[in-house]
């Protein structure tokens, strides 16, 4: 699977870069998805498109994510598009527009808040702790129903 984020498009919607400088905004990123890219997205090659050239020239990156930054007078979402045909492609962003043009493309496409830390962890905690991660056997949570119900009983 190949990732590609609309960088900017994710760090100007989270409430953890939004009001940072544009510099500080493409830093975070990267780096989360070099430490964590495959937990937030998933496994896959992951690369950040954003516009203008700054920083790190026209590529750069960070560990197994790779930077790409867009050539006047293309946009980020041109290049995101001309890198989205063929193959099997995820693009994340909530830009409805961009979102259209890459799925006629055959790209899947998941919203930007899936980048976000903070909706990670929210999402994390939520659901109860899988019996199977605990080493109990399949049916573990029916021994202990019964159990309750006969040791239990009125409420106790």
């Amino acid at each position: 699977m190949r990732f590609l984020v609309d960088g900017y498009n994710v760090t100007r919607s989270d409430p953890a870069t939004r009001e940072s400088s544009l510099e500080v905004q493409r830093e975070a990123l990267v780096a989360r998805l070099a430490a964590r890219g495959c937990d937030l997205l998933g496994p896959g090659e992951i690369t950040v498109v954003f516009d203008g050239v700054a920083g790190g020239g026209p590529e750069a990156g960070r560990g197994s994510v790779k930077v790409r930054y867009a050539h006047r007078p293309d946009s980020a979402d041109d290049l995101i598009v001309r890198l989205a045909g063929g193959g099997d492609v995820t693009v994340v962003t909530s830009d409805t527009g961009l979102g259209g043009r890459v799925r006629a493309l055959g790209a899947n496409v998941v919203a930007s808040a899936t980048c976000h830390e903070a909706v990670q962890r929210r999402r994390r905690g939520k659901g109860r702790y899988p019996a199977s991660t605990a080493g109990l056997p399949p049916g573990a949570n029916q021994i202990t129903a019964e159990l309750k119900e006969l040791w239990l009983k009125d409420g106790e």
